[in-house]
């Protein structure tokens, strides 16, 4: 077992942790972008949003629903960024299904990321690309 995360639910690895019921683990982050942030996984292994069965998925929200409640409220927060990394191009770099809760504060010099100019005919295209893919 090489993931980390899943050493961290076995107790192989310390956490400060949050949260925890049958299902989902809630810790907070060693690498925070605020202090209070919290990172939430599901107890089972899938590396992420595309491995993850929807029965879990829709539980998960849940889950971190009310972590970000706890976070904003702990806290003080006036905000709070909920995030998640899918593969490498993203910026995953733990390959075990994780949520980020991050709370934050008015002038903490965060920022989001930029905007690209795309034309309305770009647009369309993509949105009916996109379309097509649903089932």
């Amino acid at each position: 077992m090489e993931c980390i995360f899943c050493k961290i639910i076995a107790g192989e690895i310390p956490c400060y942790k949050v949260y925890e019921d049958d299902k989902f683990l809630a810790f907070l982050d060693i690498y925070p972008v605020n202090p209070g942030h919290v990172l939430v996984i599901p107890k089972e292994h899938h590396d992420n949003i595309f491995t993850l069965p929807n029965e879990i998925a829709s539980q998960y929200f849940v889950v971190v629903k009310r972590i970000a409640e706890i976070v904003k409220n702990t806290m003080n927060a006036d905000g709070i960024n909920i995030g998640m990394n899918n593969l490498s191009a993203a910026g995953q770099v733990v390959f075990h299904s994780h949520i980020h809760v991050i709370p934050r504060f008015s002038g903490d010099g965060l920022n989001h990321w930029g905007n690209r100019d795309i034309n309305e005919s770009e647009m369309s295209l993509i949105a009916d690309k996109m379309k097509g893919f649903i089932k």
